[in-house]
């Protein structure tokens, strides 16, 4: 009986240990599965990730091809600004396309007034970025007036000098107005500055006026002068 009992023992304990290593085991593989799926799933991710990245490239890359196929013709024109001035319709600084010619900076301004001596300039010009267009009267070409005033580069009684630029300091109301974002108000109080500060030091003292911040001052700067 009692070797009987020791018998039944010892397998219980076998099976014991049985299932323990069972356990084990089974604990390990479970353990050996979620490490591969982790891995597997890393791997996954590496790939998709290269993949984006492949396509970005190759959109980038199709991009650059089809913006080096378009004909010169459909890319965006590049512009000029020309300051058209004298006897005009309206005189003003405008935007024209890149290889303008003279006559069509004219009919931008309004064309040329009854007054004006039409034949004084070569309307057939290739125009350039920043010139000045002064388009004189028939009396001025006659007093010899207008050939002064292209060759002198200096501001006259108008206030605006050959170079296109309009003179802060003693130029007019209207010839204020001239400029890229200067309507009547902005015009008003340039003056009443000038007139309180006795006269500009230099370009950029035109920005304590209020409402001329670096958005307009950006805007005018090329066509302004001391």
């Amino acid at each position: 009986m009692y070797k009987q009992k020791k018998n039944e023992k010892s397998t219980k304990n076998k099976w014991k240990r049985s299932r323990s290593r069972m356990y084990g085991i089974g604990i390990l593989i479970v353990t050996l599965c979620l490490t591969a799926c982790e891995k597997e799933e890393h791997r996954m991710e590496e790939i998709q990730l290269e993949e984006v990245e492949k396509s970005e490239s190759d959109s980038e890359e199709r991009q650059n091809q089809s913006a080096s196929e378009v004909p010169d013709g459909e890319r965006q024109p590049k512009t000029i600004w020309v300051y058209v001035s004298g006897a005009v319709c309206t005189p003003g600084v405008y935007e024209l396309p890149e290889g303008s010619r003279l006559f069509e900076a004219l009919e931008r301004a309004g064309g040329m007034t009854e007054a004006a001596d039409q034949s004084f300039l070569n309307q057939a010009e290739l125009l350039t970025d920043g010139v000045q267009i002064q388009v004189p009267t028939k009396e001025e070409v006659a007093s010899g007036i207008a050939a002064e005033a292209n060759t002198s580069g200096a501001p006259g009684e108008s206030g605006k000098t050959s170079q296109g630029k309009v003179n802060l300091n003693t130029a007019t109301k209207e010839e204020l107005m001239t400029l890229p974002g200067i309507g009547e108000a902005k015009a008003d109080s340039i003056l009443t500055y000038r007139e309180s500060a006795g006269g500009f030091q230099s370009i950029e003292q035109i920005k304590e006026i209020e409402g001329i911040k670096d958005g307009v001052f950006e805007k005018i700067k090329e066509w302004i002068t001391v």
